[in-house]
């Protein structure tokens, strides 16, 4: 077993075994437990288009030392490193070029595939269905956000766009490169009908030696297709909604 670079929601092991290479995801908790459970239940439904994700091959949940359930999530391994991985030493101008132009149009083809039915929130939409739960979020759990900024988030949403399939994190962890190729798309618990800017803003969002730099974001929306954010949806999504999640 081997244990690469993983975020705070989940413990990630790569496992070797006679029948193959795997990933075994293990969350704690209601919150990022549950978070899992989707995550299997959007990966399940997303086998069905072409897009490149894991297949799911088991799911189990058991109850912890202190109460909680632990859930664990059985997956295909996909080939590759992440784009942080992949860039992060890269000067190779040429190379950042086509890497970032094939991350932007991975997410247009995202954004572009029919977003299944059972993935679409209901009521007041995905907007108001993430405004709900970030203040959840902000109430039950330790978050970036706080009061006054869920509020001037409430007050201040931008205007509307045609809901798509989003991914809902879309960093530069969550997309594997191999070989200056896209290898698949990864952490889709946040998978929905969605806004697509908040995709778009998290994508874009400055890193160490990536998008710090005009060429690297006009690189990025050549593969996009349009420069569809402006710096208050920008700041609106990934400054202020992200901070709940």
């Amino acid at each position: 077993m081997a244990f690469p670079r993983q975020g705070h929601t989940s413990d990630v092991a790569i496992v070797h075994a006679a029948e193959g290479t795997f990933v075994l995801k293990r969350a704690s908790g209601p919150l990022y437990g549950g978070w899992l459970a989707r995550e299997r239940d959007v990966l399940r439904l997303l086998s069905r288009t072409a897009l490149r994700v894991p297949a799911v091959y088991g799911f189990w949940e058991e109850e912890g030392g202190t109460g909680d359930k632990a859930a664990w999530l059985l997956m295909e391994r996909l080939p590759g490193q992440s784009l942080r991985t992949a860039l992060q030493h890269e000067r190779d101008s040429a190379v950042r070029s086509r890497v970032l132009y094939r991350f932007g149009r991975l997410l247009r083809e995202i954004h572009a595939t029919p977003c299944p039915a059972e993935l679409k929130s209901e009521g007041g939409g995905w907007l108001d269905a993430m405004l709900a739960q970030a203040e959840y979020n902000l109430a039950n759990y330790d978050v970036d956000g706080t009061p006054e900024l869920l509020q001037r988030l409430k007050n201040d949403k931008p205007e509307p766009v045609g809901q798509t399939l989003i991914h809902g994190d879309f960093t530069i962890d969550n997309v594997l490169v191999h070989e200056e190729r896209i290898a698949g798309i990864i952490d889709w618990s946040g998978g929905a009908c969605g806004d697509p800017r908040y995709d778009v803003a998290l994508a874009v969002r400055p890193k160490p030696n990536l998008f710090q730099t005009s060429e690297d974001r006009q690189s990025f929306f050549e593969g996009y297709g349009e420069a569809s954010l402006t710096e208050d949806e920008f700041v609106y999504f990934e400054s202020g909604l992200y901070a709940f999640f």
